[in-house]
């Protein structure tokens, strides 16, 4: 049996995406990981971040690690920094995820400001990909882009739409992590993947 990374996220193609990111993260890594890591834990952001609900879900996270019966593993916390100060907010929500957490290894990473800036960041990895256009051109500075999926959507062939339910976790499967690396909170997760993972063995 495989250890156990337990997502937390905000959004429905999160579920699914957040999850496929972490095994391949896992499986990158100098020493690859082979993990499991089931559809994650979703509560819309506006009741995660409450007093109370952060601490309820990562409790139930906590239970999937623990009924794996086998060492290693963790928790991961992910949701859109949004207009909030990532700096600020992920360390409150952390240190109250690991005040119930134990010995079990959590992780809060916040996508600055959104989940879809890190497909911005690796946009010549998906040319041609789930409807981006071929000659689509990565901006610059991908975290400070307001409105990530609006700029996604902007760099797909007219005919086509982007929606976070179906299109997340394949553009996530089809993605170059080197690339999405540029944006530093993608950095963090690949960290915190990984800091997971050490600290659990």
């Amino acid at each position: 049996m495989k250890p156990v990374v337990a997502c937390i996220v905000e959004g429905h193609g999160e579920r699914q995406a957040v999850p496929l990111l972490v095994r391949r993260i896992a499986e990158s890594l100098p020493t690859p990981v082979y993990v499991d890591a089931p559809p994650a834990i979703r509560i819309p952001r506006t009741r995660l971040v409450r007093v109370g609900e952060l601490e309820r879900a990562t409790k139930l996270a906590m239970s999937r690690v623990v009924e794996s019966q086998v060492a290693g593993g963790g928790v991961l916390v992910l949701i859109d920094a949004d207009d909030d100060c990532a700096a600020q907010l992920g360390p409150d929500l952390l240190a109250r995820a690991r005040s119930v957490a134990g010995a079990i290894p959590v992780e809060v990473v916040l996508a600055v400001m959104e989940f879809e800036a890190w497909f911005l960041a690796a946009l010549m990895s998906l040319r041609g990909q789930r409807g981006i256009q071929a000659d689509a051109e990565a901006p610059p500075t991908p975290e400070a882009v307001r409105g990530a999926k609006e700029a996604l959507r902007r760099q797909m062939a007219p005919e086509s739409a982007y929606s976070p339910p179906a299109d997340q976790a394949a553009l996530a499967a089809l993605m170059d992590l080197d690339a999405a690396r540029a944006a530093p909170s993608f950095d963090k997760l690949w960290r915190a993947v990984a800091g997971i993972l050490s600290t659990s063995e």
